[in-house]
């Protein structure tokens, strides 16, 4: 299971929103973070969250099973470990 960890601040929440457009991937809360998660390929798309780039570049809190293999500009996509 692939798991992304995100602060539960009002920067962050449009992150877990567009997450969770994806069928495959479930979102929760453990304490203070969103904890996004999918059996496989997370991918969140930046400009479907209307993140600027300091939000963006900073709502990783931690992954759990997982790594990032691309955040950049365009998207974020944390695959399993």
């Amino acid at each position: 299971m692939t798991t992304l960890y995100v602060l539960d601040v009002p920067e962050n929440t449009a992150v877990p929103k567009v997450a969770a457009e994806d069928p495959a991937v479930t979102v929760d809360r453990v304490g203070p973070y969103f904890a996004i998660s999918a059996p496989g390929t997370i991918v969140v798309d930046r400009r479907a969250t209307g993140c600027r780039h300091a939000v963006w570049y900073s709502c990783v809190a931690g992954l759990g099973g997982a790594r990032i293999i691309q955040h950049d500009k365009d998207a974020l996509r944390v695959e399993p470990a």
